[in-house]
């Protein structure tokens, strides 16, 4: 029996103490301030300079290989581009051609029952103009040389010719290739033969 007493007692202790334990700790957040204590969670320490370096390392690192996969996606863009647009380039202009070509086999096929010479060569004449309109319409321009001062720039001088006169010195007398811009640019340099 006194064994049970003393237990009982002991019990009697453990829950005074444990009352008296929640006595003292605070029921709200403003209370547990007072008393210095908190309920949330610890609050969290400053990131180090090391820490904030490395992550301001990491997010750079990130930034480059993103920019660095898109200029990688773009170069091989461009490039695929390039190569079809090097495939399709003269494509506008052979279709262009191609009714010109039409026009120089219907006229190989008239001079093969033709008698008569004076419309087989109207008929050349308007299918070397509509060649020409053509190229102009591509934007090939012809270069004016003869009665012109020699231009190295422009021109090549095949020969020099003595002068029929004076004013013809240093001038081209004749062109034996004629020389063409495209969209102002020397696609071919003329020819010709010069006054000296």
């Amino acid at each position: 029996m006194a064994k049970n007493k003393k237990k009982n007692q002991d019990n009697e202790i453990m829950v005074e103490k444990e009352s008296a334990a929640e006595e003292m700790q605070p029921t709200d957040v403003q209370s547990a301030n007072e008393a210095g204590t908190t309920t949330e969670e610890p609050m969290k320490e400053e990131p180090t300079a090391e820490e904030r370096l490395t992550a301001e390392l990491a997010a750079a690192n990130d930034k480059y290989l993103r920019l660095y996969a898109e200029f990688d996606n773009y170069k091989r863009r461009v490039a695929k581009e390039r190569i079809e647009l090097m495939q399709t380039a003269g494509k506008e202009i052979i279709a262009s051609l191609l009714p010109v070509i039409d026009d120089f086999e219907r006229a190989l096929k008239a001079f093969e029952t033709a008698t008569e010479v004076a419309p087989l060569k109207e008929g050349v004449s308007l299918v070397g103009h509509k060649l020409k309109n053509v190229l102009v319409h591509q934007g090939v321009k012809e270069m004016e040389s003869i009665g012109k001062p020699f231009d190295a720039e422009l021109q090549e001088a095949i020969t020099n010719v003595p002068a029929p006169s004076e004013d013809l010195k240093g001038k081209v007398i004749d062109e034996i290739e004629k020389g063409y811009f495209l969209h102002d640019k020397i696609l071919r340099h003329a020819k010709v033969v010069v006054g000296s």
